[in-house]
């Protein structure tokens, strides 16, 4: 009987480089720019702010929940029927502010022992950019008092002046790069990368608080005085001088 053996084929194997494809292989031979340089401008203007919001509010204290809820609400609605005589869209609007009501614990030897009574508060918010009514509401609404005014500028006059800053700012930026172009002896450039970006807009920068005798009951509006608010825009980029 005859004896087979099994032959097993020994193939080497050969280690190939993995070959860089044709548009990578030209971006590794491609050189590194030359004369680049960063640059920016800025550009400012500052604004009259134009937008006016006065918070009214008034606390009310009793034993009874309901009740202080209940003071709370005529207070509120006798405010609101005022306020919303004025409003108009855009120019004097009205909104309910903060209304909470926390109960008042009795203390003894230093612990709280149960509710002693209920403490409420109720907002109302008037804002816009009609300034002299709403101004003139701070004097008509008695069942609440003034709390806080403050001043901010509103989105259409900040915008306005964006669109402005901004022209300005991308001229001074080209005159910059004009001019490190001519320093440097060449004659012209290209902009390889820009960004452009806005100051953040102040929130309502605040004025003034007063309590109800401040108004001595007269139907006066109270005087306000509008502070001022800047606008800033920025263009940084790079810029390949040839």
């Amino acid at each position: 009987m005859r004896a087979f053996t099994r032959g097993v084929a020994i193939v080497p194997l050969l280690a190939i480089a993995p070959q860089p494809a044709p548009a990578q292989a030209q971006l590794e031979r491609a050189p590194a720019p030359a004369n680049l340089v960063s640059l920016s401008a800025s550009a400012t203007t500052e604004l009259t702010m134009d937008r006016l919001t006065v918070v009214f509010g008034t606390t009310r204290e009793g034993n009874e929940a309901a009740a202080v809820q209940a003071q709370l609400r005529q207070a509120l609605d006798a405010a609101l029927v005022e306020a919303r005589r004025a409003a108009r869209p855009g120019e004097v609007e009205v909104r309910t502010g903060g209304f909470s009501l926390q109960p008042r614990y009795a203390a003894q030897g230093g612990a709280n022992v149960g509710i002693a009574g209920w403490t409420g508060r109720a907002e109302l918010v008037v804002e816009g950019r009609d300034t002299s009514t709403i101004a003139q509401l701070m004097g008509r609404i008695r069942t609440l008092t003034v709390g806080r005014v403050g001043w901010s500028l509103s989105r259409e006059a900040r915008e306005k002046a964006e669109g402005e800053v901004t022209a300005q700012a991308i001229a001074r930026f080209r005159a910059r790069a004009d001019e490190v172009t001519r320093h440097f002896g060449l004659t012209g450039y290209t902009v390889r990368e820009v960004s452009v970006s806005a100051s953040e807009p102040p929130g309502a920068v605040p004025v003034m608080a007063m309590r109800s005798a401040a108004r001595g009951g007269s139907d006066e509006g109270l005087p306000v005085e509008a502070g001022k608010a800047q606008v800033s825009i920025t263009v940084s980029g790079t810029v390949q001088m040839n």
